[in-house]
């Protein structure tokens, strides 16, 4: 997967595309591959990095949804579940089978949340990932033996899917790339282009490194750009109704210490009804999330110190050990492109479901949505903007279509195994340099030769784009991030074909001083 070949093609005015899809996170991704996979040609166009915003702050789970089966949602539980078994069946090295325990500190709770429970293992039938079960106390603590012992009766267990979000948005650009498909990251859509009827016909788009812009044609454009839809809508139609409702949402990064072992903790009724999810997940602990409504959509959101405060103070509530400020690793902040709804007052009221529009002119927008359910919004999204483009229908594919890299009977212990059955190129990379294949940090797994593929054939573009997406550093711990980015800069340089010294130093300078940035927030300073 190389830029240098979907800048050369932006370049071709005499090209018109099937589908040129805005956006490249989980929806638009999702978009783009199924169009190719039916084989039409399609250009997706991001203005940052594949998942960089949203897409890659989730709280790494494929689930179907506990909260929206109390909420009474029973049909997007049942969607969810059954997209949640054909991602573990169509990419089983990205996704996996995870415990979660929800704790019982109140005599009714069991029951209730036992009941609930069964009916999330018989909703989703011959997709499920296990049997839900109710546990004492003695084996609650076996699985969390850090939980809050005071008051605690026993729990609930149940079975969701976790994964890693950049790494599975990666492999959907690199799939769609496989089958002809042209992802391209660092285009900016500044507007669009309209033929004399008044139709949606292409895209003027700028590149963020060399500064060209460029005029790009296709029969249907789709706007999959998550909590930035309305700008888009805005370049259709000036004074529009807004779509989203935007809402933060922020998690924590502890040490494993604070639940060792492998099974997940969900608390499902906080102070103002939301949910709490305790994650292991890469050696570390996520914790998380808020839903904060705001007012103006940035790309780098930052956490606040009211939702830092508020997920402490919550595990706190269930955890023996009470994890401080000076305990966080990191934080990750994203905002969930949530449709608006007329009467509704808080954001996490909203429905998750995905909505789906076409304005006079032609414009497709999909928003809402969660990583879970991509497919099944991408092949929808698909289905209308073929007629839109007025093309021959081609029945959607992506059901059954094993993403790049394949592979079964992976270890998702093993921080690696997201490669799939790349892995043994990615070490490859280091058959005449054996010290690529070392950790580039004593408290981090990455090497060498992960920095040397990330930019060959992952598209990465920045030092940022490295050491948050390709690798999974910065989330994992900002601080050991900021001690071995000058390691990865200067290998980045070297996979990039960087020899005058000038032009590196210049270049490293440049990236560090962002990529400090870029910790600045995950460290909520």
């Amino acid at each position: 997967m190389k830029r240098d070949k979907g800048i050369s093609l932006l370049a071709d005015h005499d090209k018109v595309w099937n589908f040129i899809v805005v956006g490249g996170g989980a929806t638009g991704l999702g978009t783009g591959l199924d169009a190719a996979a039916r084989g039409y040609s399609v250009l997706l166009l991001e203005a940052h990095d594949f998942a960089g915003g949203t897409s890659g702050s989730s709280t790494k789970l494929i689930h179907g949804g506990v909260r929206y089966l109390q909420q009474g949602n029973v049909a997007l539980v049942v969607e969810a579940l059954h997209e949640r078994g054909l991602l573990l069946r169509n990419a089983p090295h990205l996704v996996h089978n995870l415990e979660f325990l929800v704790p019982d500190y109140h005599w009714w709770e069991r029951p209730f949340y036992g009941i609930g429970l069964k009916l999330y293992d018989m909703l989703a039938g011959k997709y499920g990932f296990g049997r839900s079960r109710i546990l004492s106390r003695e084996k609650t603590l076996a699985r969390i033996p850090t939980l809050e012992k005071k008051g605690l009766k026993g729990g609930v267990l149940y079975h969701d899917g976790q994964f890693d979000d950049a790494r599975l948005a990666i492999t959907l650009a690199r799939t769609m790339d496989d089958l002809g498909g042209v992802p391209v990251n660092y285009i900016q859509v500044e507007g669009l282009l309209k033929n004399d009827d008044g139709l949606v016909c292409g895209v003027n788009a700028r590149d963020h490194f060399s500064g060209k812009s460029y005029s790009v044609h296709g029969r249907v454009v789709v706007n999959a750009t998550g909590s930035f839809v309305d700008s888009i809508r805005d370049m259709d139609c000036k004074n529009e109704t807004r779509l989203i409702a935007p809402s933060q949402g922020i998690h924590l990064v502890l040490d494993k210490s604070f639940a060792p072992l492998k099974t997940a903790l969900m608390v499902p009724g906080t102070d103002d009804g939301r949910v709490i999810f305790m994650v292991p997940w890469c050696g570390r602990v996520l914790v998380g999330t808020t839903d904060t409504a705001l007012d103006l959509v940035t790309h780098n959101p930052r956490p606040l110190k009211e939702e830092v405060d508020y997920i402490l103070e919550h595990a706190s509530r269930y955890l023996a050990r009470r994890p401080s400020r000076e305990d966080v690793l990191s934080i990750f902040t994203g905002i969930r492109p949530l449709v608006a709804a007329s009467g509704k007052k808080k954001t996490s009221s909203l429905v998750r479901d995905h909505h789906l529009s076409i304005s006079s002119s032609g414009l497709v927008t999909i928003t809402g949505g969660k990583w879970t359910t991509y497919r099944k919004m991408a092949k929808d999204t698909v289905d209308k903007a073929i007629d839109v483009a007025g093309l021959q229908f081609q029945k959607s594919v992506t059901s059954r279509l094993k993403l790049h890299g394949y592979m079964e009977d992976t270890d998702p212990e093993d921080i690696f195994s997201v490669y799939g059955s790349d892995r043994r190129h990615v070490e490859a990379l280091a058959e005449d340099r054996p010290d690529m294949l070392l950790p580039l940090h004593p408290h981090l797994p990455y090497r060498g030769v992960d920095v040397l593929w990330g930019v060959r054939n992952e598209m990465a573009c920045t030092l940022e784009d490295m050491m948050s997406r390709r690798m999974r550093a910065l989330v994992l711990d900002a601080g050991a991030s900021l001690e071995m980015a000058e390691k990865v800069a200067d290998i980045m340089c070297e996979a990039f074909g960087k020899k005058n010294e000038e032009d590196r130093d210049v270049w490293k300078r440049a990236e560090l001083d962002r990529f400090y940035e870029a910790a600045e927030r995950c460290l909520g300073v």
